[in-house]
Protein backbone atom coordinates (compact mmCIF):
# COMPACT_ATOMS: atom_id res chain seq x y z
CA UNK A 1 0.00 0.00 0.00
CA UNK A 2 2.45 2.48 1.18
CA UNK A 3 4.79 1.22 -2.00
CA UNK A 4 2.13 1.89 -4.41
CA UNK A 5 0.97 5.25 -3.04
CA UNK A 6 4.63 6.82 -3.12
CA UNK A 7 4.98 5.65 -6.51
CA UNK A 8 1.77 7.20 -7.78
CA UNK A 9 2.13 10.68 -5.66
CA UNK A 10 6.40 10.88 -7.68
CA UNK A 11 4.17 9.52 -11.16
CA UNK A 12 2.15 12.53 -10.32
CA UNK A 13 4.61 15.41 -9.83
CA UNK A 14 4.17 15.31 -6.16
CA UNK A 15 7.00 16.98 -3.58
CA UNK A 16 4.97 16.04 -0.76
CA UNK A 17 3.35 13.41 0.23
CA UNK A 18 1.54 12.96 3.36
CA UNK A 19 0.55 8.96 4.34
CA UNK A 20 -1.72 8.59 7.72
CA UNK A 21 -2.57 5.05 9.07
CA UNK A 22 -5.19 4.62 12.06
CA UNK A 23 -6.00 1.19 13.63
CA UNK A 24 -9.61 0.05 13.82
CA UNK A 25 -11.65 -3.19 14.91
CA UNK A 26 -12.40 -3.10 11.41
CA UNK A 27 -8.67 -2.91 10.05
CA UNK A 28 -6.77 -0.20 9.07
CA UNK A 29 -8.29 3.67 7.87
CA UNK A 30 -5.42 4.75 5.61
CA UNK A 31 -5.45 8.40 3.85
CA UNK A 32 -2.93 9.44 1.68
CA UNK A 33 -2.29 13.22 0.76
CA UNK A 34 0.00 14.47 -2.09
CA UNK A 35 0.37 17.85 -3.69
CA UNK A 36 1.04 16.49 -7.55
CA UNK A 37 -1.16 17.90 -10.31
CA UNK A 38 -4.25 15.68 -9.47
CA UNK A 39 -6.19 13.33 -11.36
CA UNK A 40 -8.91 13.37 -14.30
CA UNK A 41 -11.76 11.76 -15.18
CA UNK A 42 -9.97 9.37 -17.52
CA UNK A 43 -7.36 8.91 -14.43
CA UNK A 44 -9.75 7.99 -12.23
CA UNK A 45 -11.69 5.40 -14.67
CA UNK A 46 -7.40 3.88 -14.75
CA UNK A 47 -7.33 4.29 -10.78
CA UNK A 48 -11.05 2.16 -10.51
CA UNK A 49 -10.33 -0.09 -13.04
CA UNK A 50 -9.07 -3.67 -11.87
CA UNK A 51 -7.19 -4.45 -15.46
CA UNK A 52 -6.00 -1.13 -16.92
CA UNK A 53 -3.82 2.07 -16.50
CA UNK A 54 -2.64 4.92 -18.38
CA UNK A 55 0.79 5.07 -17.62
CA UNK A 56 3.02 4.01 -19.83
CA UNK A 57 6.86 5.09 -18.46
CA UNK A 58 6.27 5.54 -15.01
CA UNK A 59 6.53 3.41 -12.00
CA UNK A 60 3.31 1.65 -11.42
CA UNK A 61 2.85 1.61 -15.67
CA UNK A 62 1.02 -2.13 -15.18
CA UNK A 63 -2.02 -0.23 -13.51
CA UNK A 64 -1.44 -3.30 -10.70
CA UNK A 65 -0.43 -1.37 -7.96
CA UNK A 66 -3.26 0.69 -6.62
CA UNK A 67 -5.60 -2.56 -6.82
CA UNK A 68 -4.76 -3.38 -3.50
CA UNK A 69 -6.93 -0.38 -2.20
CA UNK A 70 -9.51 -2.88 -3.17
CA UNK A 71 -9.16 -4.98 -0.15
CA UNK A 72 -11.17 -2.45 1.98
CA UNK A 73 -14.47 -1.47 3.06
CA UNK A 74 -14.64 1.60 1.23
CA UNK A 75 -12.47 4.17 -1.14
CA UNK A 76 -12.92 7.68 -1.42
CA UNK A 77 -10.81 10.02 -4.07
CA UNK A 78 -10.73 14.05 -3.95
CA UNK A 79 -8.25 15.05 -6.47
CA UNK A 80 -8.05 18.10 -8.70
CA UNK A 81 -6.66 18.58 -12.06
CA UNK A 82 -6.78 22.01 -14.58
CA UNK A 83 -9.44 23.53 -12.54
CA UNK A 84 -11.85 20.77 -11.97
CA UNK A 85 -12.31 18.86 -8.47
CA UNK A 86 -13.59 14.85 -8.96
CA UNK A 87 -15.22 13.66 -5.65
CA UNK A 88 -15.12 9.84 -6.54
CA UNK A 89 -16.76 7.11 -3.70
CA UNK A 90 -16.66 3.18 -4.11
CA UNK A 91 -18.77 1.65 -1.03
CA UNK A 92 -17.65 -2.16 -0.06
CA UNK A 93 -15.02 -2.89 -2.89
CA UNK A 94 -13.74 -6.36 -0.82
CA UNK A 95 -17.19 -7.49 0.11
CA UNK A 96 -18.21 -7.41 -3.78
CA UNK A 97 -15.32 -8.92 -5.18
CA UNK A 98 -15.61 -11.74 -2.58
CA UNK A 99 -19.13 -12.01 -4.13
CA UNK A 100 -18.05 -11.96 -7.84
CA UNK A 101 -19.54 -8.38 -8.14
CA UNK A 102 -18.00 -6.13 -10.32
CA UNK A 103 -17.11 -2.83 -7.53
CA UNK A 104 -18.43 0.25 -9.38
CA UNK A 105 -17.83 4.00 -8.04
CA UNK A 106 -19.67 7.30 -8.17
CA UNK A 107 -18.27 10.45 -8.95
CA UNK A 108 -18.90 13.94 -8.76
CA UNK A 109 -17.39 16.98 -10.02
CA UNK A 110 -17.10 20.65 -9.56
CA UNK A 111 -14.88 23.83 -10.10
CA UNK A 112 -11.82 24.92 -8.63
CA UNK A 113 -9.21 27.25 -9.13
CA UNK A 114 -6.67 26.45 -11.77
CA UNK A 115 -3.58 26.03 -8.92
CA UNK A 116 -5.51 23.84 -6.81
CA UNK A 117 -4.12 20.68 -7.20
CA UNK A 118 -3.62 17.33 -4.97
CA UNK A 119 -5.55 14.20 -4.27
CA UNK A 120 -6.45 12.72 -1.37
CA UNK A 121 -7.07 8.91 -0.93
CA UNK A 122 -9.10 7.27 2.25
CA UNK A 123 -9.28 3.76 2.49
CA UNK A 124 -11.08 2.66 5.26
CA UNK A 125 -11.36 -0.83 7.01
CA UNK A 126 -8.18 -1.73 5.07
CA UNK A 127 -7.70 -5.40 5.38
CA UNK A 128 -3.58 -6.07 5.77
CA UNK A 129 -2.22 -8.76 4.10
CA UNK A 130 -2.21 -12.56 5.85
CA UNK A 131 -0.15 -13.37 9.39
CA UNK A 132 0.29 -9.04 8.92
CA UNK A 133 -1.12 -6.95 12.60
CA UNK A 134 -0.89 -2.97 11.45
CA UNK A 135 -0.45 -2.80 15.61
CA UNK A 136 2.76 -4.32 14.73
CA UNK A 137 4.14 -1.63 12.64
CA UNK A 138 6.33 0.88 14.08
CA UNK A 139 7.89 4.15 12.97
CA UNK A 140 11.64 2.44 12.10
CA UNK A 141 10.15 -0.78 10.74
CA UNK A 142 8.63 2.15 8.23
CA UNK A 143 11.57 3.43 7.70
CA UNK A 144 13.57 0.61 7.37
CA UNK A 145 11.03 -0.44 4.60
CA UNK A 146 10.56 2.90 3.26
CA UNK A 147 14.22 3.26 2.02
CA UNK A 148 14.55 -0.28 1.11
CA UNK A 149 11.69 -1.48 -1.09
CA UNK A 150 10.34 2.03 -2.02
CA UNK A 151 10.90 5.09 -3.85
CA UNK A 152 11.86 6.81 -0.67
CA UNK A 153 15.09 4.77 -0.93
CA UNK A 154 15.84 5.74 -5.22
CA UNK A 155 19.58 6.24 -5.97
CA UNK A 156 18.59 8.54 -9.36
CA UNK A 157 19.48 10.93 -7.32
CA UNK A 158 23.14 9.93 -8.00
CA UNK A 159 22.67 9.93 -11.86
CA UNK A 160 20.44 13.08 -12.54
CA UNK A 161 21.59 16.24 -10.54
CA UNK A 162 17.95 17.47 -11.50
CA UNK A 163 15.93 14.38 -10.04
CA UNK A 164 12.58 16.00 -7.79
CA UNK A 165 12.97 15.78 -4.68
CA UNK A 166 10.37 14.63 -2.78
CA UNK A 167 9.57 14.91 1.13
CA UNK A 168 7.66 11.77 2.67
CA UNK A 169 5.72 11.93 5.88
CA UNK A 170 4.35 9.16 7.55
CA UNK A 171 2.00 9.66 10.87
CA UNK A 172 0.90 6.42 12.88
CA UNK A 173 -1.64 6.12 14.94
CA UNK A 174 -0.59 6.69 18.74
CA UNK A 175 -1.89 3.64 19.33
CA UNK A 176 0.44 1.84 16.80
CA UNK A 177 3.45 3.86 17.88
CA UNK A 178 3.87 7.04 19.79
CA UNK A 179 7.36 7.03 20.41
CA UNK A 180 7.26 10.41 17.99
CA UNK A 181 4.65 12.09 16.55
CA UNK A 182 5.96 11.34 12.72
CA UNK A 183 8.26 10.10 10.59
CA UNK A 184 9.73 12.62 7.88
CA UNK A 185 12.43 11.70 5.32
CA UNK A 186 12.80 12.04 1.22
CA UNK A 187 12.70 10.10 -1.45
CA UNK A 188 16.93 9.73 -1.92
CA UNK A 189 19.05 7.28 -0.22
CA UNK A 190 22.12 7.95 0.66
CA UNK A 191 25.24 6.55 1.77
CA UNK A 192 26.91 6.70 5.61
CA UNK A 193 30.00 9.43 4.93
CA UNK A 194 33.14 7.79 3.66
CA UNK A 195 35.56 7.17 6.24
CA UNK A 196 38.82 6.21 4.09
CA UNK A 197 41.10 5.83 7.00
CA UNK A 198 41.18 3.11 9.92
CA UNK A 199 40.24 3.94 13.50
CA UNK A 200 42.10 3.41 16.72
CA UNK A 201 41.13 0.72 19.03
CA UNK A 202 40.20 -2.72 18.64
CA UNK A 203 38.00 -2.33 15.28
CA UNK A 204 39.75 -0.27 13.22
CA UNK A 205 38.13 -1.00 10.55
CA UNK A 206 34.46 -1.37 11.72
CA UNK A 207 33.52 2.33 10.46
CA UNK A 208 35.94 2.33 7.15
CA UNK A 209 33.96 3.10 3.90
CA UNK A 210 34.47 4.23 0.71
CA UNK A 211 31.60 5.46 -1.99
CA UNK A 212 32.32 4.03 -5.66
CA UNK A 213 30.61 6.71 -7.81
CA UNK A 214 28.05 6.68 -10.30
CA UNK A 215 28.60 5.22 -13.57
CA UNK A 216 26.35 4.39 -16.65
CA UNK A 217 27.22 1.38 -18.47
CA UNK A 218 26.19 0.41 -21.97
CA UNK A 219 26.10 -3.38 -22.88
CA UNK A 220 24.85 -4.85 -25.83
CA UNK A 221 22.28 -8.25 -25.76
CA UNK A 222 20.15 -10.01 -28.46
CA UNK A 223 17.60 -7.63 -28.16
CA UNK A 224 19.44 -4.61 -28.79
CA UNK A 225 21.52 -2.07 -26.10
CA UNK A 226 20.46 -1.28 -22.98
CA UNK A 227 22.01 0.62 -19.94
CA UNK A 228 22.75 -0.17 -16.41
CA UNK A 229 23.31 2.98 -13.83
CA UNK A 230 25.37 1.68 -10.93
CA UNK A 231 26.24 3.20 -7.83
CA UNK A 232 28.00 1.74 -4.32
CA UNK A 233 30.19 1.98 -1.53
CA UNK A 234 32.08 -1.14 0.55
CA UNK A 235 32.30 -0.67 4.23
CA UNK A 236 32.47 -2.37 7.90
CA UNK A 237 30.09 -3.65 10.32
CA UNK A 238 29.34 -0.27 11.95
CA UNK A 239 29.49 2.02 8.70
CA UNK A 240 26.61 -0.50 7.31
CA UNK A 241 24.84 -0.85 10.42
CA UNK A 242 23.98 3.09 9.31
CA UNK A 243 21.65 1.61 6.59
CA UNK A 244 18.37 1.14 7.22
CA UNK A 245 17.82 -2.23 5.77
CA UNK A 246 14.83 -4.30 5.91
CA UNK A 247 14.39 -7.62 6.94
CA UNK A 248 17.65 -9.51 8.60
CA UNK A 249 20.58 -7.01 8.76
CA UNK A 250 23.18 -9.54 8.25
CA UNK A 251 21.92 -10.85 4.65
CA UNK A 252 21.26 -7.36 2.63
CA UNK A 253 24.18 -6.63 1.39
CA UNK A 254 26.01 -7.44 -1.89
CA UNK A 255 24.72 -6.43 -5.17
CA UNK A 256 21.06 -5.39 -5.89
CA UNK A 257 19.04 -5.20 -8.98
CA UNK A 258 17.03 -2.36 -9.61
CA UNK A 259 14.19 -0.75 -11.43
CA UNK A 260 13.06 3.04 -11.22
CA UNK A 261 15.56 2.66 -9.03
CA UNK A 262 13.89 0.98 -6.53
CA UNK A 263 16.10 -2.41 -5.61
CA UNK A 264 14.15 -5.51 -6.43
CA UNK A 265 16.38 -8.54 -6.05
CA UNK A 266 20.16 -9.74 -5.02
CA UNK A 267 22.82 -10.65 -7.60
CA UNK A 268 25.26 -11.70 -5.13
CA UNK A 269 27.03 -14.02 -7.79
CA UNK A 270 28.76 -11.28 -9.78
CA UNK A 271 30.88 -11.33 -6.93
CA UNK A 272 33.81 -13.34 -7.32
CA UNK A 273 34.08 -16.68 -4.48
CA UNK A 274 36.90 -15.11 -2.31
CA UNK A 275 34.86 -11.80 -1.70
CA UNK A 276 32.47 -11.72 1.11
CA UNK A 277 29.53 -9.84 -0.33
CA UNK A 278 28.96 -8.45 3.14
CA UNK A 279 31.39 -6.33 2.65
CA UNK A 280 29.45 -4.34 -0.22
CA UNK A 281 26.67 -2.47 -1.10
CA UNK A 282 25.76 -1.62 -4.56
CA UNK A 283 22.44 -1.01 -6.51
CA UNK A 284 22.45 -1.41 -10.29
CA UNK A 285 19.29 -0.09 -12.05
CA UNK A 286 18.25 -0.84 -14.77
CA UNK A 287 14.71 0.27 -16.93
CA UNK A 288 14.60 -2.73 -19.52
CA UNK A 289 13.95 -5.54 -16.65
CA UNK A 290 10.88 -6.92 -16.39
CA UNK A 291 8.97 -7.75 -13.01
CA UNK A 292 6.44 -9.41 -11.48
CA UNK A 293 3.06 -8.25 -10.82
CA UNK A 294 4.29 -7.73 -7.26
CA UNK A 295 7.50 -6.07 -7.99
CA UNK A 296 9.36 -8.38 -5.85
CA UNK A 297 11.32 -10.55 -8.72
CA UNK A 298 12.99 -10.26 -12.13
CA UNK A 299 10.65 -12.46 -14.82
CA UNK A 300 13.18 -12.16 -17.77
CA UNK A 301 15.95 -14.23 -16.24
CA UNK A 302 15.93 -16.29 -19.58
CA UNK A 303 16.66 -13.22 -21.65
CA UNK A 304 20.26 -12.60 -22.90
CA UNK A 305 19.71 -9.31 -21.66
CA UNK A 306 19.53 -10.59 -18.06
CA UNK A 307 22.24 -12.76 -18.91
CA UNK A 308 24.91 -10.09 -20.63
CA UNK A 309 23.47 -7.72 -17.71
CA UNK A 310 24.92 -9.70 -15.01
CA UNK A 311 28.09 -10.49 -16.98
CA UNK A 312 28.81 -6.68 -16.95
CA UNK A 313 28.04 -6.42 -13.68
CA UNK A 314 30.71 -9.14 -12.82
CA UNK A 315 33.24 -7.78 -14.75
CA UNK A 316 32.09 -4.08 -12.74
CA UNK A 317 32.64 -5.83 -9.50
CA UNK A 318 35.89 -7.84 -10.08
CA UNK A 319 37.40 -4.38 -10.82
CA UNK A 320 35.62 -2.99 -7.18
CA UNK A 321 36.88 -5.72 -5.83
CA UNK A 322 40.72 -5.54 -6.98
CA UNK A 323 40.75 -1.69 -6.01
CA UNK A 324 44.18 -0.90 -3.78
CA UNK A 325 41.86 0.49 -0.98
CA UNK A 326 39.77 -2.32 -0.20
CA UNK A 327 42.43 -5.47 -0.46
CA UNK A 328 45.35 -3.61 1.20
CA UNK A 329 43.73 -1.08 3.41
CA UNK A 330 40.41 -2.38 4.84
CA UNK A 331 40.80 -6.07 4.45
CA UNK A 332 44.12 -6.05 5.60
CA UNK A 333 43.24 -3.47 8.80
CA UNK A 334 40.71 -6.21 9.54
CA UNK A 335 42.78 -9.31 9.17
CA UNK A 336 45.78 -7.44 11.58
CA UNK A 337 42.99 -6.59 14.13
CA UNK A 338 41.25 -9.87 13.89
CA UNK A 339 44.92 -11.25 14.80
CA UNK A 340 45.79 -9.19 17.52
CA UNK A 341 42.46 -9.82 19.01
CA UNK A 342 43.14 -13.05 18.46
CA UNK A 343 46.01 -13.73 19.91
CA UNK A 344 45.57 -11.12 23.72
CA UNK A 345 42.21 -13.33 23.96
CA UNK A 346 44.85 -16.41 23.52
CA UNK A 347 46.91 -14.84 26.13
CA UNK A 348 43.88 -13.91 28.68
CA UNK A 349 42.42 -17.47 28.63
CA UNK A 350 46.15 -18.77 29.07
CA UNK A 351 46.52 -16.12 31.96
CA UNK A 352 42.87 -17.07 33.08
CA UNK A 353 43.98 -20.71 32.91
CA UNK A 354 46.80 -20.74 35.16
CA UNK A 355 45.38 -18.74 37.54
CA UNK A 356 42.60 -21.04 37.68
CA UNK A 357 44.77 -23.91 38.90
CA UNK A 358 45.33 -23.51 42.70
CA UNK A 359 46.92 -26.38 43.98
CA UNK A 360 45.32 -26.14 47.08
CA UNK A 361 41.95 -27.12 46.02
CA UNK A 362 41.31 -30.56 44.48
CA UNK A 363 40.91 -31.12 40.80
CA UNK A 364 37.49 -31.58 39.43
CA UNK A 365 36.72 -31.60 35.72
CA UNK A 366 34.37 -29.97 33.73
CA UNK A 367 33.56 -31.54 30.58
CA UNK A 368 34.64 -35.75 29.12
CA UNK A 369 37.98 -34.65 27.47
CA UNK A 370 38.84 -33.44 31.15
CA UNK A 371 37.61 -36.88 33.07
CA UNK A 372 40.02 -38.79 29.89
CA UNK A 373 42.74 -36.18 31.25
CA UNK A 374 42.19 -37.50 34.69
CA UNK A 375 42.21 -41.03 33.88
CA UNK A 376 45.64 -41.12 32.39
CA UNK A 377 46.88 -39.15 35.29
CA UNK A 378 45.12 -41.72 38.08
CA UNK A 379 47.69 -44.64 36.17
CA UNK A 380 50.43 -43.27 38.37
CA UNK A 381 49.90 -45.53 40.79
CA UNK A 382 46.98 -47.57 40.59
CA UNK A 383 46.82 -51.36 40.60
CA UNK A 384 45.00 -51.41 37.58
CA UNK A 385 46.42 -49.83 34.14
CA UNK A 386 43.86 -48.41 31.79
CA UNK A 387 44.46 -46.27 29.15
CA UNK A 388 42.72 -44.62 25.95
CA UNK A 389 43.19 -45.76 22.66
CA UNK A 390 40.43 -44.20 21.26
CA UNK A 391 37.81 -41.72 21.71
CA UNK A 392 35.64 -39.77 18.71
CA UNK A 393 33.51 -37.28 20.71
CA UNK A 394 30.59 -37.13 18.40
CA UNK A 395 29.82 -41.07 18.59
CA UNK A 396 27.17 -42.23 21.48
CA UNK A 397 30.08 -44.65 22.77
CA UNK A 398 33.04 -42.44 22.60
CA UNK A 399 35.69 -44.18 23.91
CA UNK A 400 37.89 -47.74 23.56
CA UNK A 401 40.00 -48.16 26.77
CA UNK A 402 42.58 -50.74 27.37
CA UNK A 403 42.07 -52.22 30.95
CA UNK A 404 45.68 -54.32 31.27
CA UNK A 405 45.83 -55.03 27.73
CA UNK A 406 41.92 -55.61 27.39
CA UNK A 407 40.01 -53.53 25.16
CA UNK A 408 36.41 -51.83 26.32
CA UNK A 409 34.16 -49.95 24.72
CA UNK A 410 33.07 -46.98 27.50
CA UNK A 411 30.74 -44.55 28.25
CA UNK A 412 32.38 -41.19 29.15
CA UNK A 413 30.59 -38.70 31.46
CA UNK A 414 31.45 -35.89 34.64
CA UNK A 415 28.56 -37.74 36.40
CA UNK A 416 27.13 -41.10 35.91
CA UNK A 417 23.62 -39.78 36.47
CA UNK A 418 24.39 -38.08 33.14
CA UNK A 419 23.93 -41.38 30.95
CA UNK A 420 20.64 -41.98 32.69
CA UNK A 421 19.19 -38.52 32.47
CA UNK A 422 20.42 -38.34 28.36
CA UNK A 423 18.35 -41.66 27.91
CA UNK A 424 21.01 -43.80 26.20
CA UNK A 425 20.42 -47.68 26.88
CA UNK A 426 22.87 -49.74 28.98
CA UNK A 427 23.43 -52.80 26.67
CA UNK A 428 25.40 -50.01 24.34
CA UNK A 429 29.25 -50.45 26.18
CA UNK A 430 30.85 -52.63 28.64
CA UNK A 431 31.97 -49.97 30.62
CA UNK A 432 31.25 -45.93 31.49
CA UNK A 433 33.75 -44.38 32.43
CA UNK A 434 33.17 -40.91 34.90
CA UNK A 435 34.46 -38.70 37.43
CA UNK A 436 31.98 -40.05 40.12
CA UNK A 437 28.50 -40.77 40.47
CA UNK A 438 26.93 -37.64 40.88
CA UNK A 439 23.65 -37.38 42.89
CA UNK A 440 22.91 -40.65 44.51
CA UNK A 441 19.26 -40.27 45.23
CA UNK A 442 18.87 -39.91 41.54
CA UNK A 443 19.99 -43.10 41.11
CA UNK A 444 18.28 -44.67 43.05
CA UNK A 445 15.32 -43.65 41.21
CA UNK A 446 16.39 -45.45 38.53
CA UNK A 447 16.15 -48.86 40.76
CA UNK A 448 13.33 -47.94 42.22
CA UNK A 449 11.20 -47.57 38.55
CA UNK A 450 13.26 -49.38 36.25
CA UNK A 451 15.04 -48.11 33.06
CA UNK A 452 13.42 -48.85 29.61
CA UNK A 453 11.59 -51.12 30.67
CA UNK A 454 14.05 -53.24 32.81
CA UNK A 455 15.00 -53.48 36.25
CA UNK A 456 18.43 -51.84 36.91
CA UNK A 457 20.74 -52.22 40.31
CA UNK A 458 23.46 -49.93 41.07
CA UNK A 459 25.79 -51.48 42.93
CA UNK A 460 28.19 -48.56 44.56
CA UNK A 461 30.38 -51.42 46.65
CA UNK A 462 31.35 -53.29 43.27
CA UNK A 463 31.22 -50.63 41.02
CA UNK A 464 28.71 -52.07 38.61
CA UNK A 465 25.07 -51.58 36.93
CA UNK A 466 23.37 -54.98 36.41
CA UNK A 467 20.39 -54.45 34.20
CA UNK A 468 17.67 -57.09 33.96
CA UNK A 469 15.37 -57.21 31.01
CA UNK A 470 14.80 -60.37 28.83
CA UNK A 471 18.33 -61.46 29.25
CA UNK A 472 21.25 -59.65 32.27
CA UNK A 473 23.41 -57.60 31.36
CA UNK A 474 26.35 -55.52 33.66
CA UNK A 475 28.48 -52.76 32.64
CA UNK A 476 31.34 -51.96 34.80
CA UNK A 477 31.97 -48.28 36.30
CA UNK A 478 35.44 -46.89 36.65
CA UNK A 479 35.43 -43.62 39.01
CA UNK A 480 38.29 -41.62 38.34
CA UNK A 481 38.05 -39.74 41.46
CA UNK A 482 38.28 -42.77 43.97
CA UNK A 483 41.08 -43.80 41.84
CA UNK A 484 43.11 -40.48 41.99
CA UNK A 485 41.72 -40.55 45.77
CA UNK A 486 43.85 -44.09 46.42
CA UNK A 487 46.71 -42.85 45.30
CA UNK A 488 46.69 -40.02 47.93
CA UNK A 489 46.46 -42.47 50.85
CA UNK A 490 49.36 -44.41 49.32
CA UNK A 491 51.90 -45.17 52.16
CA UNK A 492 55.20 -43.88 51.34
CA UNK A 493 58.31 -46.56 50.62
CA UNK A 494 61.06 -46.36 52.34
CA UNK A 495 64.43 -45.42 50.15
CA UNK A 496 66.44 -47.88 51.74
Amino acid sequence: MIRESLSNAYDAGATEVLITIRNTASGSDIIIEDDGHGMSRDDLKSFFDLGNSRKTDSIGHKGHGTKIFYKSDRIVVDTAHDGTNYHAVMDRPWEKLNNKTLPEYEVTEMETRPDNTGTRIQISGFRSGEGFDPASLTYDKVHHYLKWKTIAGSTAHYFDSDQREMDVVVDLDQEIDDSRDELATTNQLTFPSEQLEPDTGEFPATRMCKHYPPREIEFEHDSGTSTVEIVGMIGGKEARNELPTYGRHSVQFGVWLAKDHIKVEQVNEVLTHDNEFIHFFFIANCQDLELSANRGKVRNKASSLYKELKRELKHYMTKIAEDPWFKEDYLETRKRAQLRRRAQSQTTSLEDRLDAINPAEPFTPTNRTEVLLALERSNTHADTEITVEEYKADHEVPAILLEDGDPRTSHVYVELTTHFENDYPLGSADTILCWDYGDIDVLREYERHGYHGGDVEIDLQDDRIVYHHKDRHTVDIITVCDRIAAQEHQPLTSLD
